[in-house]
């Protein structure tokens, strides 16, 4: 057990650094994306959020919902594709 944490020690700051070097380009190309697509919500999306949602519980009420392309629906719940940036 001695012998085990002696190694443990004497390699874990050689792990630490590969595990930051691992990491560090992924999680700067997360930010760069998390910065364009988790934006919050403007008064006016928010307005035209709540209109989409009544539209969604009306077609959940009458059942009119099964009728639905998968383009009609992303549209009704205010699906949007951006572009992302160069």
């Amino acid at each position: 057990m001695a012998q085990f944490l002696r190694n443990l020690e004497e390699k874990a700051p050689a792990l630490v650094n590969a595990a930051v070097t691992y990491s560090k380009p992924r999680l700067a190309t997360f930010w760069h994306y998390a910065r364009v697509e988790l934006v919050p919500l403007t008064p006016a999306e928010i307005s035209a959020a709540i209109q989409s949602l009544k539209k969604i519980v009306s077609s959940a009420q009458t059942g009119s919902f099964k009728q639905f392309t998968v383009k009609e629906f992303k549209s009704s719940l205010g699906y949007k594709v951006r572009s992302r940036p160069a």
